[in-house]
């Protein structure tokens, strides 16, 4: 009564498959941006002024008053862009909670 759902050996296999074959190369490289802590004033004012508040290649192609083409915003491709943004918000508020510093010209 308890188990609803039947599984077949075709899917039990292909979800066993697919756990076995996940490998996540840039695992090692998440870990350390993940874990870099942000203790020197220097370095998180370079962190602010070198990763982007929005991603540089938005864009909205115009003719004539009329948008032709749009180019999303290719940031959400890359495989770190979560760990940068973390990073980056890490630095902003090492800035202004420690050294009470203002960052509104990084924003």
């Amino acid at each position: 009564m308890l188990n609803l759902i039947r599984r077949t050996p075709q899917t039990t296999l292909n979800s066993i498959k697919t756990q076995v074959l996940w490998f996540d190369g840039l695992y090692p490289i998440r870990q350390w941006l993940n874990n870099l802590e942000i203790n020197n004033v220097a370095l998180a004012h370079f962190i602010c002024r070198m990763i982007p508040t929005q991603c540089p290649f938005e864009r909205d192609i115009c003719l004539f008053g009329r948008t032709i083409v749009r180019i999303p915003p290719l940031c959400k491709l890359n495989p770190l862009y979560e760990e940068v943004i973390g990073l980056r918000f890490r630095a902003l508020c090492y800035l202004a909670d420690d050294c009470g510093e203002d960052v509104g010209c990084y924003c």
